[in-house]
């Protein structure tokens, strides 16, 4: 594809996940290249970077063109990118000629917003707070509240592109080897800081083509997503509950870190969820989990009260914590959203604790930054349920790397870190 081809496509790209609000962009872009397989590697990696750039900076990009009297548009949006990036008005002139698989020619109406747009950078000192970290009004409360000063830096490091960390299978390998077999098929890894499972790819790369991968050699798996696993401190022969277990992620770090020994339970309400975990499973030579979705008038809860010695709810959130990896559920928030998630929480996790024997731990997490799904949630769970008491992060960390944060909670941000926004809370059932 030529230059403006791509432009093209990125701005084709661009509209049609507005025309799909509420779906998230990255399955949008799927469907878009899997409709036009002719586009090759290379040109889809632009265009998709391309479009993520201006997905990332959706809000302040409006705000250009609003200051610069502009139409919003996906084709302004690109050209505002661009412009903003440094090209000059007259690069974006000929790239929007009109001609074979170029953009439209700009129009009349256009060219003096370009002309305004030249020159310029993404950031202005007139804009709003909210409009500079790329969050929606209503939600800079919450975040102040979470960062304080903060704050600015903290949601820089949100607009950043994330990394692939992957999860070495034990079961399977070691670190080294999954090193060596990565390097082998072309893939340049490191380790990262925290887990001692985890392997960082700097870069987007196609993993799961690669024999490592196909081999359950490695999982894809953010460090933050694999550090929940290892708080649970899942060990052989436990009774363990993966109580929201999706398609079976964490439910994968939990059978390793037992050695496959034991019982696991992936309970999840979505059937087709839960599907997605068996070929996981089977790839990772995991065979000590049993499936459950549970269902209205379902007495299973009841029959196996106070018999798990873990449970895991990594309950489902805003998932604000995941912004840099999915920047379009930005725009998709809404304050119902958050309220919403805040009832379901709580009634998840007081299902969720019934099941924890004597002595036997329960850990909530989320991917979310915002207090009110996390720490007032553990605050309101244990005021009533004088049976449990929170365990200090201090006494449930058991791995060779130190504390990642001060308090009681683990609580993980992009900029401190370097992986996806995680809490979690450890309740340990003493009565």
């Amino acid at each position: 594809m030529t230059p403006a081809a791509r432009i093209a496509a990125a701005i084709e790209l661009l509209a049609a996940i507005d025309a799909a609000p509420r779906k998230p962009a990255d399955a949008v872009a799927n469907a878009f290249f899997r409709e036009r397989r002719y586009i090759g590697s290379g040109d889809r990696r632009a265009v998709s970077d391309r479009t993520w750039s201006v997905i990332r900076a959706r809000r302040r990009l409006t705000w250009w063109l609003e200051r610069c009297k502009g139409r919003v548009s996906p084709r302004m949006l690109v050209a505002a990118s661009l412009l903003l990036e440094g090209w000059t008005a007259d690069g974006v002139n000929q790239t929007y000629s009109g001609g074979q698989f170029a953009p439209e020619k700009v129009t009349p109406a256009e060219k003096p917003v370009l002309t305004a747009l030249a020159g310029h950078t993404l950031s202005h000192p007139e804009m709003p707070t909210a409009v500079r970290i790329e969050a929606p009004d209503w939600i800079l409360p919450h975040l102040e509240a979470r960062f304080g000063t903060a704050l600015e830096a903290e949601m820089a490091a949100m607009d950043l592109p994330a990394p692939v960390d992957l999860r070495v299978n034990l079961l399977k390998t070691d670190r080294d080897g999954a090193l060596a077999a990565l390097a082998a098929a072309g893939l340049a890894a490191e380790l990262t800081e925290l887990s001692p499972w985890g392997l960082r790819v700097p870069s987007r790369q196609p993993v799961v083509g690669l024999q490592p991968f196909q081999d359950g050699l490695v999982e894809i798996q953010d460090e933050g997503s694999q550090l929940i696993a290892a708080v649970v401190g899942a060990a052989p022969e436990m009774r363990v509950a993966d109580w929201c277990a999706g398609a079976g992620g964490k439910t994968l770090a939990l059978a390793m870190t037992m050695e496959n020994r034991g019982h696991i339970v992936a309970s999840d309400v979505s059937a087709p969820r839960l599907e997605g975990a068996v070929k996981r499973l089977r790839r990772a030579g995991v065979h000590n989990v049993e499936r459950h979705i549970p269902e209205a008038g379902d007495k299973w809860i009841k029959r196996r009260a106070g018999t798990f010695d873990r449970v895991l709810v990594d309950a489902p959130c805003t998932g604000t914590g995941t912004w840099r990896r999915n920047p379009d559920a930005r725009q998709r928030l809404r304050p119902i959203d958050l309220a919403e998630l805040v009832v379901k929480q709580e009634a998840i996790i007081g299902q969720a604790a019934r099941l924890v024997k004597q002595g036997g731990r329960l850990v909530y997490a989320t991917c979310s930054l915002l207090r009110d799904e996390n720490e007032a949630q553990v605050e309101r769970f244990l005021a009533a349920n004088p049976s449990f008491r929170l365990m200090p992060l201090a006494d449930a960390w058991a791995l060779p790397a130190p504390l990642p944060c001060p308090g009681p909670f683990l609580s993980l941000t992009p900029r401190s870190h370097g992986t996806d926004g995680f809490f979690a809370a450890v309740l340990e059932r003493i009565a």
